[in-house]
């Protein structure tokens, strides 16, 4: 608080003192750090080893800090890329649940226009004195509307519908229901689709269930390149 009342020349004065004394206790040191360097040949040598032990010692703790810092930085990177991942997995697969639960919804309607398309076909259209052709025909186009809009919303969201007819039988993306005798295919191949499958992305939603031959020639494995 004085200071601050303190004219600059006095100011400077006492600047002055002070650096004045740690001249004189600077001079004090360093004369009396030489009289400490009155050591032998031997002391001397000996001073260096410990000095260089003592640095390789540091050395030492410098390198497995060092180490210790990038398995650490290493380490925050993993789980960061990890949790980026489960993020954007998350976000990804959101909708599964949901779009399992509307898949009975796109069977039903596939199963509805196709039941319409029968019963349009068996119909004789000249012969129509109930007026039921214009009725089926509405009836047809709204339920293959209501199909196409769902299957466009699927595809929004990543969900694809698969029909592996005459595919070969993947047990990870096909449920053999039953197998079908035919000799003319070749063994495991899907004869008969029963349940179409869908796929969210890169994930099996729902395994197509399907029926697959059996009795017929066994596929041969594909041959090796480079003459094993």
């Amino acid at each position: 608080m004085i200071r601050r009342y303190m004219n600059p020349k006095t100011r400077k004065v006492l600047h002055m003192n002070r650096m004045v004394k740690l001249q004189r206790k600077t001079v004090v040191r360093l004369e009396v750090g030489t009289e400490d360097l009155d050591l032998s040949k031997e002391d001397l040598v000996k001073l260096v080893f410990e000095k260089d032990e003592l640095l390789t010692s540091k050395d030492e703790e410098i390198k497995d800090m060092k180490d210790k810092v990038l398995r650490s930085y290493a380490e925050m990177e993993n789980v960061i890329a990890r949790t980026k991942r489960e993020s954007e997995n998350s976000k990804k697969y959101a909708v599964q649940n949901f779009s399992k639960s509307l898949l009975d919804v796109a069977d039903n309607l596939a199963r509805a226009s196709s039941v319409v398309k029968e019963s349009f076909s068996k119909l004789d259209t000249s012969e129509d004195s109930s007026g039921a052709v214009p009725l089926l025909k509405t009836l047809l186009e709204g339920v293959d509307m209501t199909d196409k809009q769902l299957g466009e919303v699927f595809k929004k969201f990543g969900v694809e519908r698969f029909d592996p007819l005459n595919e070969k039988f993947d047990p990870d993306k096909h449920f053999a229901l039953f197998q079908i005798p035919d000799p003319s295919k070749p063994s495991g191949t899907v004869a008969s689709v029963v349940k179409v499958g869908y796929m969210l992305h890169d994930r099996v939603l729902r395994p197509a269930e399907v029926g697959v031959t059996e009795g017929g020639p066994s596929e041969e494995p594909e041959e090796k390149s480079g003459g094993d």
